[in-house]
């Protein structure tokens, strides 16, 4: 370890030793929660309930080690400081999540996914080893292979209701300067759906390597696959982070190209389509914002503003609008009933675009059961729909959920989830989750995850 990692490891050992302290001083029977500067959940509560621990000290990367290919990093890290740190040494992590905010520990603990996980699977794929602050107080190191392998892998989509990550090491992926995009157009869902199959088991196209995987739908007749491969050059570089819009280009243009850093953060400026919410979309409002506003934690943090204060709920009450449901989830299909969904959707939901993405986890994880081995796709979908005379709040994500568990899927808890109790802990492994939770837990001190993520306490 050289001399600054090592500093960098002492001052962590010190903000690990004050956030246990903290914890123990809470008041007997107070739920913790993390107190940190970003979050991209959208379980909405009420910001003064619970005790807060301080984050602000386990926000930083520890180490790059280009030699074995790892990274050890703070928990609190955000994926844009990561990215910063590790491609000056050619890597990047193996999945890094579409917006710049979200925390390795929370990828980790919720659920992260990009166009790289239809060959890394998702971002808790690649940790050898976690820090974690259990619900009883104690600072763990959990493994694959020691004493705490339950806790490892248990922690994945366990939303800190198990404990916090305060430090991993993960693997990493080395990586070229540049990425060749490549949009191809479909007009039936079924064949897309076929042709993400064929070209994430043959990890090519048309005879040429691909090493990102990602897709948009418009419309019935017009599905995006878009297929991405590693370059040393590029005879040009596109930029979206200004006037140029990210998302629009792949319908007037079938080959771009990016530098590796703004691949990877090319859905961040606009909040993939959701900046057009805000009007930021528009000529004219998009010459006028600074570029440093249009990222996805100031689009988040205005959501958070408007629930706070229901002002956009007080506009449609003056205009006699309808009432409008948030509709604001991730969810997976096997790719054998990928078209099944879409078609659900666009008939029952009717909202676009909607985010395609493939993966395929690489081995068991309990409280999220994917087949092993088999490719999902992640449909991504995030805003507001009016919802029917009659209908109440919850209708068409209620909707959503049935259809997803008919389909053999499976929903991320990061946003508001309607399942009964008995439903839930059969979806999410409840004998894995009550195990694990017991022996680490043993009070329960931090919420359970039907509490947490479909109670919203």
């Amino acid at each position: 370890m050289s001399t600054v990692a090592t500093t960098e490891m002492e001052a962590h050992k010190r903000a690990v030793e004050e956030i246990r302290r903290t914890m123990a001083e809470l008041p007997e029977g107070a739920a913790p929660r993390l107190s940190k500067p970003t979050t991209n959940l959208f379980r909405f509560r009420d910001p003064s309930k619970g005790a807060k621990l301080d984050a602000s000290s386990l926000d930083r990367v520890i180490e790059v080690d280009p030699e074995t290919g790892t990274a050890e990093v703070q928990g609190m890290t955000t994926y844009e400081h990561l990215v910063d740190a590790t491609l000056p040494h050619g890597y990047i992590p193996t999945v890094v999540p579409q917006l710049k905010t979200i925390t390795l520990g929370g990828a980790v603990t919720g659920l992260g996914i990009e166009s790289s996980s239809f060959r890394n699977g998702l971002p808790h794929e690649a940790v050898e080893e976690m820090e974690i602050l259990t619900g009883d107080g104690k600072i763990v190191v959990a493994r694959p292979d020691n004493e705490h392998a339950d806790l490892f892998h248990a922690f994945p989509n366990s939303y800190g209701t198990l404990g916090y990550a305060l430090r991993l090491r993960i693997r990493l992926e080395k990586v070229k300067p540049y990425v060749k995009l490549t949009h191809v157009r479909f007009t039936d869902a079924a064949k897309c759906m076929l042709a993400m199959a064929e070209i994430c088991e043959a990890g090519a196209y048309e005879g040429e390597r691909v090493d990102f995987v990602d897709g948009t739908f418009f419309g019935p007749d017009e599905l995006y696959l878009t297929l991405a491969t590693y370059a040393d050059e590029a005879p040009y570089v596109s930029d979206y982070t200004g006037m140029r819009i990210y998302y629009q280009s792949m319908r007037t243009r079938n080959r771009d190209w990016l530098t590796i850093r703004d691949y990877l953060w090319r859905w961040d400026t606009d909040w993939f389509w959701c900046s057009r919410a805000f009007g930021v979309q528009k000529p004219l409002v998009r010459a006028l914002m600074p570029r440093r506003l249009m990222r996805s934690d100031f689009y988040r943090k205005l959501v958070g503003l408007d629930r706070r204060y229901g002002l956009s709920a007080r506009v449609d009450r003056w205009r006699d609008n309808p009432v409008h449901e948030s509709v604001i989830q991730d969810v997976e299909t096997p790719v054998e009933r990928g078209a099944e969904f879409l078609e659900f959707f666009h008939k029952e939901v009717g909202m676009t675009p909607v985010w395609m993405c493939p993966l395929k986890a690489g081995a068991k994880w309990p409280l999220y059961p994917l087949q092993e081995g088999r490719l999902y796709v992640n449909f991504g979908f995030w805003g507001l729909v009016p919802l029917p005379r009659g209908r109440f709040d919850g209708y068409y994500n209620r909707l959503i959920e049935d259809s997803v568990t008919s389909l053999d899927g499976h929903k991320s808890l990061y946003s508001t989830s309607y399942y009964n109790e008995d439903d839930f802990w059969r979806l999410y492994n409840g004998d894995a989750y009550w195990r694990v939770k017991r022996a680490y837990d043993p009070s329960g001190r931090l919420l359970d995850l039907y509490d947490k993520c479909v109670r919203g306490r």
